[in-house]
């Protein structure tokens, strides 16, 4: 009994899945200022369940790989209270969010690595979060790239466009080299024992360096522009991702072209 209820669904996840369904109803119909209210509640929420779903990925591959301490651990319920920092995890990013619109990755799952045997289990322990992220940018943006946005108001393919941008950003950088972000975690396991203690101290910098060079134009230049194309071939234009950002900020003075366009269901 214990082990089903170690890998059982928490009822916590499930009201953020409820909710950010329920929002996503509402932003179907919506308009004007309930459309905003709406489709802020359906991003925020989605990229919550994202959040989980990102470190549910960390975890079971741990699991699979030989560390059986991560379903004692509550990991496995995609309850992100149980996570080792869930202010790291969760609060974090969702306040980046809040202020910037971007999707920084938070803090991780503790994996006990010493149980996992073999350098390519542990890259792919690593990988698995961004590769979560890539396969949810994926389905947000399959209305696009299948070509099936008939019938599907414009105000959703906004939410569902902004959704996307913070999948990719996410995915991107989770996979930058950097100690502290995945893609670090994923290189780790093949550098020298000197090599991983030479660069252990910088790792809890990692995400905060990474934050501040984005605040730099001339990276945030390139890197969203890499964002947009990586959108742009999975059918999604800026139309829609300018938008999705500027309504999900309904507390600040929105654009009153993307309100018109979502009225008035048109985007091009």
């Amino acid at each position: 009994m214990a082990v089903v209820a170690s890998r059982r669904v928490s009822p916590v996840f499930l009201g953020i899945a409820a909710v950010t369904a329920a929002a996503g109803w509402a932003v179907w119909g919506a308009s004007g200022i309930g459309l905003a209210v709406a489709l802020f509640l359906f991003v925020t929420g989605a990229w919550i369940v994202s959040l989980c779903l990102h470190e549910y990925a960390h975890a079971v591959t741990a699991l699979r790989g030989g560390d059986r301490t991560v379903a004692d651990k509550g990991y496995l319920t995609l309850n992100p209270l149980r996570y080792t920092h869930p202010v790291l995890s969760v609060l974090l990013p969702v306040l980046f969010l809040v202020m910037g619109g971007i999707g920084l990755p938070g803090g991780a799952v503790f994996i006990e690595r010493h149980r996992i045997p073999g350098r390519l289990r542990h890259s792919l322990v690593s990988a698995a979060g961004p590769l979560t992220n890539v396969l949810f940018a994926l389905v947000c943006t399959a209305p696009f790239w299948l070509g099936a946005l008939d019938g599907v108001p414009v105000g959703f393919r906004f939410a569902l466009g902004f959704v996307a941008l913070l999948q990719v950003t996410a995915a991107l950088l989770n996979a930058l080299p950097v100690p502290g972000l995945d893609g670090y975690g994923v290189l780790e396991p093949w550098l020298s024992e000197r090599a991983r203690r030479a660069v252990e101290p910088f790792a809890p910098y990692g995400l905060i360096a990474v934050f501040v060079l984005l605040l730099a134009p001339e990276v945030n230049q390139v890197f969203f522009g890499l964002v947009d194309g990586v959108l742009g071939a999975l059918g999604v234009g800026e139309v829609e991702t300018y938008c999705g950002r500027d309504l999900y900020r309904f507390w600040q003075a929105a654009d009153p072209t993307c309100g018109y366009l979502a009225d008035a269901g048109v985007t091009r």
